[in-house]
């Protein structure tokens, strides 16, 4: 559960600029220092079409319960709830981002730790 990810390096940014700016708790800081620690950066066209990242449709499986929800990513500036997206560096967003398909991930989402699964990520370009 703990496999390396593979980041953009301006997806690594914002996240770093995040942490460094103390827009998360406490908690979700020390996930994602590790998380920055496992990272591999690579350049946005090398990025797989299986890994979780901006512009991106993601279908995960609650492993407790086999829970299937989907979420739409998109860039922080970008996501409206109307429009059902959510942004890249928003509680979901900051447990998938560099995942790929397949990746168990245990991540405490602030009601607790859950045991989840990536079982789709599907890219588009963002026309919104």
């Amino acid at each position: 559960m703990n496999q390396d990810i593979v980041l953009t390096t301006g997806i690594y940014d914002l996240i770093k600029d995040l942490l460094r700016r103390k827009k998360v708790t406490p908690f979700v800081e020390d996930q994602l220092i590790v998380q920055l620690k496992r990272a591999k950066q690579i350049r946005r066209r090398e990025l797989p079409d299986n890994v979780v990242t901006i512009d991106c449709r993601v279908t995960i499986k609650d492993l407790n319960t086999n829970e299937l929800q989907t979420f739409t990513f998109v860039a922080p500036s970008k996501a409206k709830r109307r429009n059902n997206t959510e942004s890249i560096v928003g509680e979901v967003g900051l447990a998938l981002v560099g995942n790929k398909i397949g990746d168990q991930i245990k991540w405490d989402f602030g009601t607790g730790e859950k045991n989840i699964e990536i079982v789709n990520v599907e890219k588009f370009q963002n026309k919104q």
